[in-house]
């Protein structure tokens, strides 16, 4: 069976595994997948703390702390949010290293113009926290044949390769 998903979380796991890390997600457009794809590796819950699946605006702001403000601009995609997203799942997770958050527009009703952006933000524990970000933008080209369920693996799978890069 060909899961490309499954594939990247097994990348991730090699790793913290490798490095002896913990991780913690904020997951907001992939709704669970990353952390749920992830939990599918007999053994990860050593180096898997849990996921944060805040897909409304006022959960990422309850739940993790994101400001308000950022809410409303630049908005919930951003690469402001995604730092805040990433930053504030770390803050609450004090067993976890390193903290990877994911946000975007995967459609249906997306505006046009941000129609499979995604925002991707790691934070990892030292003295201070530190956090890098990175965007990409899916292909819009082959959107409309997709369904979100698979616009959500796509995300999900860059979302894991991305983490994995960043964190070993």
């Amino acid at each position: 069976m060909n899961d490309p998903v499954f594939a990247a979380a097994l990348n991730l796991a090699t790793g913290l595994r490798k490095n002896g890390l913990k991780i913690v997600f904020a997951e907001s457009c992939t709704a669970g997948l990353v952390s749920a794809t992830l939990a599918r590796i007999p053994g990860i819950s050593e180096h898997h703390c849990g996921s944060a699946v805040v897909y409304r605006l006022d959960t990422k702001h309850r739940w993790l702390d994101v400001p308000e403000a950022l809410l409303l601009d630049p908005g919930a995609v951003s690469r402001e949010v995604a730092e805040a997203l990433a930053r504030g799942v770390l803050q609450k997770t004090p067993e976890a290293d390193v903290a990877a958050a994911i946000t975007g527009h995967l459609g249906p009703n997306a505006p046009t113009e941000m129609d499979g952006l995604i925002w991707m933000a790691v934070a990892v524990r030292r003295d201070e926290i530190e956090v890098t970000t990175r965007s990409v933008v899916l292909s819009t080209e082959i959107r409309g044949a997709e369904t979100l369920r698979e616009v959500r693996q796509r995300a999900a799978t860059e979302a894991l390769l991305r983490f994995a890069a960043e964190v070993l």
